[in-house]
């Protein structure tokens, strides 16, 4: 299940872990990314805390924490060739994984037509 938030993060729920990252959309806004800083694993995240920092050549960006939770794996790949995150963000360009505190809480997040809507 493919849930967004309005800070254009996405989430794709198993269970009671997200993996996260940043939407087409915000890749395509942000452009050429040079530089990405991850949480650590073990982390606590807050909603709406900034979780990680992406930089591009235009501009730097908070990565909000779309739920509460800890982080259990974070995608070094990113890390190290930023650009795959602009060449597949809602693919292999995942930023992180989050083991939710409260998974309900995920039917709160905007699923693809409402996200669609809202970056018409």
């Amino acid at each position: 299940m493919l849930k967004f938030t309005q800070d254009h993060e996405w989430l794709k729920v198993d269970g009671d872990i997200a993996t996260v990252g940043i939407t087409q959309h915000a890749a395509t806004q942000l452009g050429d990314l040079v530089f990405i800083e991850l949480p650590k694993v073990g982390a606590k995240l807050k909603k709406g805390a900034a979780a990680a920092v992406v930089e591009s050549v235009k501009t730097a960006s908070d990565v909000y924490a779309p739920l509460d939770g800890e982080v259990t794996e974070v995608n070094q790949q990113v890390v190290d060739d930023p650009a795959g995150l602009s060449a597949d963000p809602q693919g292999k360009g995942w930023l992180y994984k989050l083991k939710l505190d409260r998974s309900a809480e995920v039917a709160d997040l905007l699923d693809e037509d409402a996200y669609a809507k809202l970056t018409a």
